[in-house]
């Protein structure tokens, strides 16, 4: 059963993580080959879940020694239509997989959680194109009918929030705050910029937030940063003012190069881990407030670790 959706603890002042880069670790850490990026096909066969498994275990561990809450997104990230078409799934197919997902999740959860360190489950949605540069933008009600099906699947499931993760424009964050309102899911929206800060269509993240609650009446339980390095962001943020209250999460990546220089890496960028904690430190003292603490592309558990060390340890 839904153990937090009426009631997600990770909106109190209490810490939470969240994991690393989980495509770039498999890919780069793992030596997997992970087609369009889609980490949901694993999980068809044994070996693959066990895989997701043991890596999902290495956070669930270190927000237990850390005694702080963890929320755990799930591996669905590529798990629509689109994506899983490529990749050969019918519906039926791809719906089994996303409740496969979050049933793995949940079983984590019942092993796992203590008054110490709460578990919250999150159906992870992306976006229907490229996460670094759309080849096409849909309006607010193509968003909406695109992303419904897996939302209501998660809906079903024991998912306590949805998180739509690496939105580049929000015509599509509307469409999922709106399915996810649908059938009563809570929300919470992961905008990813540019070395400018800026998303890829110009916009500005303050205006990105600002027209989003507008347009949905403050429907999002918060915003979040994601897939961007603090470099690229850090200026934008002036922490007196009132938007930047609605952003409570940062999932930054290890690396300072462009969406598009990673693009075209070969090899993986894991930055330096305890400067990028110290980042995290000096973002929270800024805004304290945030308190969803994870990584995108590039970083594992040790940079979660870091952050760990740097923004909960020293801070008790």
């Amino acid at each position: 059963m839904t153990k937090y959706r009426n009631n997600l603890p990770q909106m109190s002042t209490d810490v939470f993580i969240t994991d690393g880069g989980l495509e770039t670790t498999l890919i780069f850490h793992n030596g997997i080959e992970l087609p369009y990026f889609a980490a949901f096909d694993l999980l068809k066969d044994n070996t693959g879940y066990e895989t997701i498994q043991k890596y999902y275990q290495s956070y669930v561990d270190l927000a237990s020694r850390n005694n702080i809450g963890l929320i755990l997104d799930s591996p669905t990230w590529r798990a629509s239509i689109d994506w899983a078409q490529k990749l050969g799934y019918n519906e039926q197919e791809l719906s089994d997989l996303n409740k496969k997902s979050i049933s793995m999740l949940s079983d984590m959860r019942d092993l796992n959680e203590n008054n110490n360190s709460k578990i919250v489950i999150s159906g992870c949605v992306g976006p229907r194109s490229d996460g670094y540069k759309p080849k096409f933008l849909m309006n607010e009600i193509e968003s909406e009918k695109y992303h419904q099906n897996q939302i209501q699947t998660f809906s079903k499931t024991n998912a306590d929030m949805i998180t739509g993760l690496t939105i580049n424009y929000v015509e599509e964050a509307i469409g999922i705050i709106r399915a996810a309102k649908n059938v009563d899911m809570p929300v919470v929206i992961a905008f990813t910029v540019e070395t400018d800060g800026r998303l890829v269509t110009g916009q500005s993240l303050k205006d990105a937030i600002a027209y989003t609650d507008k347009v949905t009446n403050n429907a999002v339980e918060y915003f979040m940063i994601n897939c961007a390095h603090p470099n690229h962001f850090v200026t934008t943020l002036d922490g007196s003012s009132s938007w930047i209250n609605r952003i409570k999460g940062v999932r930054a990546n290890a690396s300072e190069k462009s969406h598009a220089e990673l693009d075209e890496s070969t090899e993986l960028d894991d930055g330096d881990p305890e400067m990028l904690a110290e980042q995290y430190r000096e973002l929270r003292t800024a805004m304290n407030h945030l308190n969803v603490l994870g990584g995108c592309c590039g970083t594992d558990h040790r940079h979660i670790e870091h952050i760990c060390n740097s923004c909960v340890t020293n801070t008790r």
